[in-house]
């Protein structure tokens, strides 16, 4: 069974910047050997679940259009089948306040599109706070 968990989460000033990481186990290969969607995504009271960066099944890496500029995702293998997934943002501002959530597909075939509900494993979140 995968299991996903954020660290990383806290306050931070605007303008300042955060990384968040997820740690990763329990999948049947690393993610250089299959075709997993990853993805990060944010909660916050008032608004809906959005997705604020994606892995895609091929590798290739997806921002949403919001985030573009002040964010970046990243993953490194930590061995035994376990890794991280990052998420750096810059220039931090109170709307990016929230809990954060890391999730995870199955394997799913390179290529092939990944739709949210296809995420089945997810993070328990990290609350992150900006103050102006």
């Amino acid at each position: 069974q995968a299991q996903l968990a954020e660290s990383g989460g806290g306050s931070a000033q605007a303008g300042g910047s955060l990384r968040l990481t997820c740690t990763v186990s329990g999948l049947r290969s690393d993610y250089i050997n299959s075709a997993y969607c990853m993805g990060w995504f944010r909660t916050s009271p008032g608004w809906e679940r959005e997705e604020v960066a994606r892995f895609l099944s091929d590798g290739s890496k997806r921002y949403a259009g919001s985030q573009m500029r002040r964010v970046s995702a990243s993953r490194d293998n930590a061995g035994d089948k376990r890794f991280n997934m990052y998420l750096q943002i810059s220039n931090v501002n109170p709307e990016d306040s929230g809990t954060y959530y890391c999730a995870a597909t199955a394997d799913v075939g390179r290529g092939r599109h990944c739709y949210t509900s296809d995420f089945g494993y997810w993070g328990p979140g990290t609350q992150v706070s900006v103050s102006s």
